[in-house]
C-alpha cells in the first residue's frame, strides 16, 4: 500500500513515521522512533526518501507542490498512490485547498484524507474542488496514532476494492460488446438468410415459399376478401429451346418487372416457379379483377428484345376469389386457381379465367387420394428408398434417409408431396407412419456403423406417447437409438414450442439424433434453436441452388454453417448436384452433404451395395461435374 504524507511540520511528519514505523517493530519500535525523532535534525525530518515497512510504502514531503509532483510521478511509474494524508496550511507554498485540487486533476481515484486543527476553507469548500465526497476525508490534529493506521488500512483496502471492480466492470463490459457484436452478426446472417430463403434468386421476387406465407397470413386475417391468381407463360419453353436457358432467363426477369410495375396497391406477386407466378390481390369485384387480370396478360404479350432477339410470349392466368364467409384453406384456393389456370389454357391460352363450382374437383380428389393410399398401405403397393447422407471430408456414407415412394397400379407414380398432406389432414398419416417406421429399421439393421434417418410430420410429432411409440419400435428392430434420427420441420417445433422442447429433450436423453429438416424456410432462427436439444439443422436446398448465382449466398450458407457449429449443431447441405456446390459447401464449412452428386434414392438392395462401394460420387456425377 502506498501512502503520500505532505505537511510542512517537522514534528508531525515525524509523528507519522513513527506511526507507520510501529507496525514493523511493536511498541518498542514506536518508543525507539520517538527517540529517534527527538535527536534528528530538522533537514533528517523532512527528507523525502520512502519509508519501508509491511504493510505500507510511506513518501513524506513537506509542501503542496513537491505533493502534486510525488502524485504525477507515481502514475507515470504505474504505482499510484492510496491516499494522501495532506495539511490544509503548509506556507509558503500552496495550501491543502489547491493542493487537493490539482492532486485530485491528476488522479480521480486517490483518496484524500485533509488534516487540519485550523483551516482557511471550510470542508464544502475544499469539497467542490477536490470531491467527490466519497473520497475525501478529515482527521483533526492532533492525532491519534490508532486513528491514522486505521484510516490508512481502511482506505487502501478501499481503494484496491474500486479498482478491482473497476477491472471487472471493465472486462464486463468488453463482455458485453463481444456478446452484442456476435449478437449483430447473428442478426445479420439470419436477415440474410431469411432474404434468401423468401425471395428468388434470379428475380429478386418474393418466392413461394414467401407467396404462401403472404396467403397463410390473409387466411389467419379473415377480414377483406381476397382474389389469388396463378400466371403462366406460354410458349415459354420455345424460347428456352431456340435461343438457351440464358435467354430464358432473362425473359423471365423482364416479365417480372412489368408485373410487379402494374401491381395494384395492396397486391403481392412472387416467382413460384419456372415460368409461373402467383399474385395475391385485393378484391372488390368481379369486374374490376378480370380487368386486372387482363392488363397482366397484356403486359406479359409485349414484343420484347432479348439478347438481341425480338420475343414475343403470352400468358394464362387462373383466378380464384376468397370465400364471402372467410377462407379457410391457404392450399385450397392455390388449388382452385390451379384448377381455373388449366381451364384458361384448355379454352385456347392468352385469357383469364376465374374459378366456378364447376371446376372444383379438389373434395373428390382428395378423397380418391386417401382410399387409394389407405389400399396402398394395406396391399403393399409402398416402398421405400434411400438416400445417402456422406461426410464432405470423406465422402463416407454415414447415414441414409429413408423416403417413401407410391406406385399406383391405378394411377401410376404417385408424389410423396401429393399424398403425405393428404394423408396428415386425418389419421392416416399414423397408419402411414406403422407402415414406414419398421421397415426403415430393419433395413438399418443392414448397415453396422451407420444411421437411418426418418421424417415425421408435426401431426405425427405431437401425437401423445409419441417418444414411447419410437423407441418401442428401435427396441423390437433391435436397434440403438444412435443408430435412428428424427428428422422434423421447424412447424413441428414451433406450433408448440414447449410441448415440442420437451419432447425433443426427452428423445435426446433416450439417445436418438433429432434433425431439423428445410431449416431456413419458417419462422425459426439459430439462436431459437437454443432452446432445444437439436443435434443437426439439415440446409435447405434452396440456399444450396442460389450458390454461384446470388453473391452473398456463399456468405450466407458460411455464416449459417459457422454459427451453427459452434453451437456444437451438425451441419448438412440437401440437394447438393454438382462439383461446384460441393466445394462451395465445403469451404463453407457444411460437415455432411446430401443429394444427386453423392447419390440418387435407391431401394434397400441399392443401398447396401453402396455401402459395398469406395465413397466417391458416382460416375454420372463426375461427368457431369468434370
Amino acid at each position: 500500500m502506498r501512502i503520500l504524507v505532505a505537511d510542512d511540520d517537522r514534528g508531525v511528519l515525524a509523528a507519522y513515521k513513527a506511526a507507520f514505523a510501529s507496525l514493523s517493530g511493536g511498541q518498542k519500535q514506536s518508543e525507539l522512533s520517538a527517540m529517534a525523532s527527538s535527536l534528528f535534525s530538522d533537514a533528517d525530518a523532512a527528507d523525502t526518501a520512502p519509508v519501508e515497512t509491511p504493510d505500507f510504502e510511506v513518501t513524506y514531503v513537506d509542501q503542496g507542490a513537491d505533493a502534486v509532483a510525488a502524485v504525477e510521478e507515481s502514475l507515470r511509474a504505474g504505482l499510484p498512490y492510496q491516499l494522501v494524508f495532506l495539511d490544509m496550511r503548509m506556507p509558503p507554498g500552496i495550501d491543502g485547498k489547491e493542493t487537493a485540487r490539482l492532486i485530485r486533476a491528476v488522479d480521480a481515484d486517490i483518496n484524500l484524507v485533509m488534516v487540519t486543527g485550523y483551516s482557511d476553507s471550510s470542508p464544502l469548500d475544499v469539497a467542490k474542488v477536490a470531491g467527490p465526497l466519497e473520497k475525501l476525508y478529515y482527521v483533526a490534529k492532533p492525532f491519534e496514532i490508532d486513528e491514522i493506521l486505521q484510516l490508512a488500512r481502511a482506505l487502501s483496502a478501499k481503494w484496491r476494492t474500486e479498482r478491482e471492480l473497476q477491472a471487472a466492470q471493465r472486462k464486463l463490459e468488453q463482455q458485453v460488446e463481444l456478446l452484442e457484436e456476435g449478437n449483430a452478426l447473428l442478426a445479420a446472417s439470419e436477415a440474410r438468410a431469411r432474404h434468401a430463403a423468401f425471395h428468388d434468386v434470379l428475380t429478386g421476387a418474393p418466392n413461394r415459399a414467401a407467396f404462401i406465407r403472404e396467403l397463410t397470413d390473409r387466411v389467419q386475417q379473415k377480414s377483406a376478401r381476397f382474389a389469388v391468381a396463378i400466371l403462366d407463360l406460354d410458349r415459354f419453353k420455345s424460347v428456352n429451346d431456340n435461343l438457351g436457358h440464358a435467354a430464358g432467363d432473362d425473359l423471365v426477369r423482364s416479365v417480372w418487372r412489368g408485373l410487379h410495375t402494374a401491381l395494384p396497391p395492396g397486391a403481392m406477386a412472387a416467382r413460384i416457379g419456372g415460368d409461373e407466378f402467383g399474385l395475391v390481390l385485393p378484391f372488390n369485384d368481379p369486374t374490376q379483377m378480370r380487368e386486372v387480370c387482363e392488363n397482366f396478360v397484356k403486359i406479359c404479350t409485349q414484343d420484347r428484345a432479348i439478347f438481341g432477339h425480338s420475343v414475343q410470349i403470352g400468358a394464362s392466368i387462373g383466378v380464384s376469389i376468397s370465400l364471402e364467409d372467410g377462407e379457410r384453406d391457404a392450399i385450397d384456393i392455390v388449388r382452385r386457381a390451379d384448377l381455373a389456370l388449366y381451364a384458361a389454357k384448355r379454352g385456347g391460352r392468352g385469357q383469364a379465367y376465374v374459378y366456378d363450382q364447376s371446376l372444383d374437383e379438389s373434395t373428390r380428389f382428395r378423397l380418391l387420394i386417401e382410399n387409394g393410399l389407405r389400399k396402398a398401405i394395406a396391399d403393399n403397393e409402398l416402398s421405400l428408398v434411400y438416400q445417402p447422407i456422406v461426410r464432405q471430408d470423406t465422402l463416407e456414407v454415414a447415414g441414409f434417409e429413408a423416403l417413401v415412394r407410391w406406385e399406383s397400379e391405378e394411377h401410376g407414380t404417385i408424389s410423396p408431396s401429393l399424398f403425405v398432406p393428404i394423408a396428415e389432414e386425418g389419421s392416416l398419416i399414423h397408419e402411414l407412419s406403422d407402415w414406414v417406421l419398421p421397415r426403415a429399421l430393419e433395413a438399418c439393421k443392414g448397415w453396422p456403423g451407420r444411421y437411418v434417418s426418418i421424417n415425421f410430420s408435426p401431426r405425427q410429432f405431437h401425437r401423445p406417447g409419441f417418444t414411447a411409440y419410437v423407441q418401442q419400435a428401435v427396441a423390437a428392430a433391435g436397434l440403438t437409438p444412435d443408430r435412428v434420427q428424427i428428422e422434423i420441420t421447424e412447424t413441428a417445433l414451433f406450433d408448440d414450442a414447449q410441448l415440442a422442447a420437451n419432447t425433443v429433450a426427452e428423445l435426446h436423453a433416450m439417445g436418438f439424433r433429432v434433425a431439423l429438416d428445410d431449416f431456413g424456410t419458417g419462422y425459426s432462427s439459430l439462436f431459437n434453436l437454443k432452446n432445444f436439444s437439436i443435434d443437426c439443422i439439415k440446409v435447405d436446398r434452396s440456399f444450396v441452388t442460389s450458390l454461384g448465382k446470388e453473391g452473398n449466398s456463399t456468405a450466407i450458407v458460411s455464416s449459417i454453417t459457422q454459427l451453427a457449429r459452434s453451437m456444437g449443431l451438425t451441419v448438412v447441405a440437401e440437394g447438393v448436384e454438382d462439383q461446384f456446390q460441393h466445394q462451395a459447401l465445403r469451404l463453407a464449412g457444411c460437415s455432411h452433404m446430401q443429394g444427386y452428386r453423392f447419390g440418387r434414392p435407391v431401394d434397400e438392395a441399392g443401398a447396401l451395395a453402396r455401402l459395398n462401394e469406395t465413397s466417391q460420387p458416382c460416375d454420372e456425377q463426375r461427368a457431369a461435374s468434370a
